[in-house]
């Protein structure tokens, strides 16, 4: 069965404010190069074998293209992202129009938001297919997860992120399948290293690629698609016979953002 994955042309994308220490006013986003870079990702998902849907950009959300932060995929429904900042937020009705004119299921709909913890969706919570490993600490709040019928509390790992540049946890981990993953440790608090060790083997990312966005890779069976820039990574996984696709990210990596960042997983 084909890999399901939805994507966001980034006809709007832009740096207009700073919500990560990523995002600079003064270093503005190219829209040609980002518009080559993502029709490069986008083509690279569809020759690695996986299915695109596409949800219309809006005018006015320049991170929309960012459908990894749209919500989360959990048991064939979806937990829908409720942003930490309001320039986010605004999303989130439109992702809601989309997943349920697509037939989906919304749990939590922008309705229930406003006394609702905070969860940014896949950008913070990823599964190896057996564990729910789940990002808190800087846009996602712990209670969402402790305090919601959403989620088998059996099947969480909490995640502490404590570096502010890796702010959600799918910048820093990535699970390769349910006995590994790749990781940049220091970007979780000791404590939250220990149990993450316990659960699978980890691929430690060197801080050069980690700050590539090396950890944010999109995988497809055994094809591995991560920002150019990473050949210590690249190395690692070929070791372990995986093909891996370098695309050009650096116009992403201004809004604190790469490959995984523009990808959402329908299946």
């Amino acid at each position: 069965m084909l890999m399901k994955i939805l994507m966001c042309p980034p006809d709007h994308y832009g740096i207009e404010y700073e919500i990560n220490p990523w995002m600079k006013l003064e270093n503005k986003s190219d829209r040609e190069r980002a518009l080559a870079q993502w029709n490069k990702l986008y083509q690279t998902i569809h020759a690695c074998g996986a299915e695109i849907s596409l949800i219309p950009p809006v005018n006015g959300c320049p991170d929309m293209t960012f459908t990894a932060n749209a919500g989360l995929l959990y048991q064939n429904k979806i937990i829908l992202s409720h942003f930490k900042y309001p320039q986010r937020e605004v999303e989130a009705a439109h992702f809601e129009k989309w997943f349920k004119q697509a037939g989906f299921q919304v749990l939590n709909p922008v309705s229930e938001h406003e006394h609702s913890p905070f969860f940014e969706g896949a950008g913070d919570a990823l599964t190896d297919g057996e564990f729910v490993y789940v990002g808190f600490g800087f846009r996602s709040d712990l209670s969402f997860y402790t305090q919601t019928s959403f989620f088998d509390q059996e099947k969480l790992v909490m995640c502490e992120l404590v570096d502010p540049y890796f702010y959600h946890i799918d910048t820093c981990f990535c699970p390769l399948d349910k006995n590994l993953a790749i990781w940049y440790p220091n970007a979780f608090s000791a404590e939250s290293q220990t149990l993450m060790q316990s659960k699978t083997h980890l691929i430690a990312v060197n801080e050069e690629e980690a700050k590539r966005f090396a950890c944010n890779a999109v995988v497809i069976d055994k094809h591995v698609i991560t920002p150019t820039g990473c050949p210590n990574l690249t190395n690692d996984l070929k070791a372990l016979g995986y093909t891996v696709f370098a695309c050009e990210m650096d116009e992403y990596l201004k809004a604190g953002g790469a490959c995984k960042c523009l990808t959402l997983r329908l299946d």
